[in-house]
């Protein structure tokens, strides 16, 4: 039996224009409200998905690998690894993970795959049990950036996830030989290229992860991108296909930036906006 748990990480603060990208601040702060510094409240959600034998993590959102200047810089609230403390809720520590599977290499979520930052250490890789996953193409983004997001990546992570032994790289529409083939990725270049977007099929319809395509739940709308796309409207088309989908096949989607919405169950109106019904704030050992 497969079973679903969110998993709530460190938390972020970033500006609302940025992450609304063109939409107005009238229509978004009807969703996120923004603080003195027109800032919201993100999250940084992974999904622990537990098999026969095997615990798998779902992304390490952003950790605590940062100094402290650059924690404040990019609006972390927390100075404990908030996923390691979540996991331990659970009777799990990062030792007990055998697989993460990355989305992508952005800061935000894989540098929860790092230890807490301590002044003179280097950076260290946690999860030494783990066989780490991502695609291909977004690790070759990840070792060579583009200037424009140069800075979301994290510059040792590269040398320390291949000198572990325990990287597999995926091509586009490949099969996990770690995970196997009930496990199957939807590939979406919108946010970066080659990102990697798992599904796992549960009794009642697929649960996809839905990394930086779908980052939360006002993002489900079409038009809704954010600044940090590097091809917003190839992103809208990704999105189209994959809910198009997924309502199709009554599936739901897992938030990683949503603070309140870890996951939904896909709608449509009769005008073809899509929306969720089922909202719910966390997931705890989802058998359904």
């Amino acid at each position: 039996m497969r079973t679903l748990t969110t998993l709530t990480g460190n938390s972020q603060k970033l500006d609302g224009g940025a992450m609304f990208g063109n939409a107005p601040r009238a229509l978004w702060e009807r969703w996120m409200p923004a603080d003195e510094l027109h800032r919201i409240d993100l999250g940084c959600r992974a999904l622990l998905v537990q098999e026969p034998g095997r615990n798998i993590l779902v992304e390490t959102g952003i950790g605590a690998f940062f100094s402290p200047d650059m924690k404040q810089r990019y609006g972390v609230q927390e100075s404990e690894h908030v996923l390691l403390d979540s996991l331990a809720a659970h009777g799990l520590s990062h030792e007990d993970i055998h697989i993460v599977v990355l989305t992508h290499l952005h800061f935000d979520h894989a540098g929860g795959l790092l230890a807490p930052w301590q002044e003179g250490e280097p950076a260290r890789l946690l999860f030494p049990n783990a066989v780490y996953i991502t695609g291909r193409r977004q690790w070759q983004r990840a070792t060579a950036p583009h200037a424009r997001d140069r800075a979301s990546y994290i510059p040792e992570m590269n040398a320390l996830l291949e000198q572990s032994g325990r990287l597999e790289l995926l091509d586009d529409g490949e099969t996990s030989t770690t995970l196997g083939p009930d496990w199957r990725f939807h590939v979406s270049d919108g946010h970066t290229p080659g990102q990697l977007l798992p599904e796992v099929q549960m009794p009642s319809g697929p649960v996809v992860f839905a990394g930086d395509l779908v980052p939360g739940a006002p993002w489900v709308h079409l038009p809704i991108t954010m600044g940090y796309d590097r091809f917003p409207e190839g992103l809208i088309d990704e999105k189209n296909a994959l809910l198009s989908d997924l309502l199709a096949r009554n599936g739901r989607l897992v938030f990683t930036h949503d603070p309140k919405v870890a996951m939904g169950r896909l709608t449509c109106d009769a005008k073809g906006k899509y929306g969720l019904e089922q909202p719910v704030a966390d997931v705890v050992a989802l058998a359904d």
